[in-house]
């Protein structure tokens, strides 16, 4: 993993020769050794089809490809930062939350509708978040942005996570994603503000839950 923590709004990351990496434009603190930076256009290790693909759903994310031979630290809008390993599964992520990733990794994009058909959909309206979503494949390690720090939630078979949707960050594993009323539920935790909706994560992974409802 690429990716060592400095706090909870820094990481750093090991760049070598022949490897890349890509990162949120702007994410640059500070950097060691000999690297360089190069606005990305070919949508990471999707190519021009994901690229083209994040555009029409509205998910671009402008990225810079970095490479050379050093150490660089990452860091945007004073976030908290979620380090995640991938060992060969997908990451399903927005994609304003990425600061920086493995260069590795296969990057994509999926319309959310896709999974838990029209309630995917809705998913998108209520949290003011697109009705595609970034994706991440691979082994390799991913750099997450979220309000407030992030838990780690495990979902297991017959055990599905039930999540209020302004706090979900992402998820990964074998796992499907359904909206549904809350019947209240917002107001009995003393946080309603009209969207009675929680969205429910069943199957195999997990789900990266952040302290706060606020968007990035």
């Amino acid at each position: 993993m690429p990716f060592r923590e400095i706090n909870s709004k820094m990481v750093e990351a090991t760049v070598l020769p022949g490897q890349k990496m890509f990162s949120q434009r702007g994410a640059m603190l500070a950097y060691r050794g000999e690297v360089s930076f190069t606005p990305n256009m070919q949508g990471g290790q999707g190519g021009l089809a994901s690229m083209i693909g994040r555009r029409v759903a509205g998910e671009a994310a402008p990225l810079m490809t970095v490479e050379g031979n050093g150490t660089v630290m990452f860091g945007h809008g004073g976030h908290h930062i979620q380090v995640i390993g991938l060992t060969g599964d997908t990451l399903y992520v927005e994609a304003d939350r990425l600061l920086a990733f493995d260069g590795t990794l296969q990057q994509g994009t999926m319309f959310m509708g896709s999974q838990g058909g029209v309630m995917g959909m809705v998913r998108g309206q209520v949290t003011g978040q697109g009705l595609f979503t970034t994706t991440l494949k691979g082994h390799g390690a991913v750099a997450v942005m979220a309000h407030g720090g992030v838990i780690e939630v495990p979902i297991t078979p017959g055990r599905p996570v039930h999540v209020d949707p302004q706090a979900y960050v992402a998820h990964h594993g074998d796992v499907r994603n359904k909206l549904s009323t809350a019947l209240g539920w917002r107001d009995m935790v003393g946080r309603g503000s009209g969207e009675a909706f929680q969205l429910e994560l069943s199957g195999n992974g997990a789900v990266y839950v952040q302290a706060s409802e606020e968007k990035l």
